[in-house]
């Protein structure tokens, strides 16, 4: 999701990445965050994806999507080119591949419940917060206002409102929050006293998720990585928030983009366009030599042409 409360962080030792007319390394994963990343500000696809996609595909490269959002929303965006597809969603805790299950991690339901009443107690408050209980089959919430229900459908293609969402049936996966405020400054804070148990992440600008302290993007991406028997110098990702960090670990081609949160910047060994100039596709063109259309492609600033800094 897009970083926006302060300006970049200077970049140092900036390494440019030029275009090649193959693979300067046998790439054979690419992930990617989605909000803040591979969509526009606007939540747009960018142009020359699905293009893009099947030049992956026929190059033997795997792409996979790796969210915050619901897998029903993941596989609904990208169901024309879905076969094959693994879908890393609700940051890591549910992988899915072809409808089938790959990997997931439950949450014991009575923290879940725990987190839930701790969130109406800030509502009650005064904080306009509200839970998003997220299970296999689909999200939970409590709240019937529409603009909260306006940024829950964003994220969560499959949702019920319901009376109690800690008495739901189902696999709980995640608790999502979404603050209209500062996520980062107020939601998390209160939420701090899990944070000895749970993981306590700021995945947005507005969202924060807790999830079991195993769950994230990066231990997904690993176990995926072992399965299909991938290597880190093999994979390559891109994100821009702080639930995306431990994925950036994953992978030698770790790409932060020009619009991420500094520490994101930091953490990344290198720096790509903005989620809205294009950067993913921008990116992967330059260091796979994949054709992209010159209209897509407008000139760099110098400082960002698919360049970063070294993981700290």
């Amino acid at each position: 999701m897009p970083y926006s409360s302060s300006p970049l962080d200077p970049v140092d030792a900036l390494t440019e990445v030029t275009p090649c007319a193959a693979p300067p390394a046998d790439i054979r994963l690419v992930v990617t965050d989605m909000d803040g990343t591979l969509l526009d500000d606007d939540k747009r696809v960018p142009a020359g994806l699905w293009e893009a996609l099947a030049l992956l595909r026929e190059r033997g490269v795997l792409f996979s999507p790796a969210s915050g959002r619901q897998y029903a929303t993941l596989a609904r965006e990208f169901a024309e080119v879905a076969d094959g597809m693994v879908f890393i969603a609700e940051n890591g805790t549910y992988v899915v591949r072809d409808g089938e299950e790959l990997s997931s991690d439950p949450m014991d339901r009575a923290v879940a419940a725990d987190v839930v009443r701790a969130v109406r107690g800030l509502a009650a408050g005064g904080v306009d917060v509200g839970a998003v209980v997220c299970g296999k089959r689909s999200a939970y919430v409590e709240r019937a206002d529409e603009p909260f229900l306006a940024e829950v459908r964003r994220y969560y293609l499959r949702h019920e409102v319901v009376e109690d969402v800690t008495a739901v049936e189902d696999d709980v996966i995640k608790v999502a929050l979404f603050d209209f405020g500062s996520a980062e400054r107020t939601t998390a804070p209160a939420l701090a006293p899990f944070a000895g148990t749970h993981q306590v992440v700021v995945s947005g600008e507005h969202w924060v998720d807790v999830m079991n302290r195993t769950a994230n993007k990066g231990a997904a991406l690993r176990r995926l990585q072992r399965e299909l028997g991938i290597t880190p110098a093999q994979t390559m990702v891109f994100g821009d928030y702080l639930n995306d960090l431990e994925m950036l670990d994953a992978a030698d081609w770790s790409f932060a983009m020009a619009n991420a949160h500094p520490e994101v910047i930091r953490r990344a060994r290198h720096l790509a366009p903005s989620n809205n100039d294009n950067g993913v596709l921008r990116t992967l063109a330059r260091v796979l030599g994949l054709p992209l259309d010159p209209q897509l492609d407008p000139p760099l600033d110098p400082q960002l042409d698919g360049a970063g800094t070294d993981a700290a």
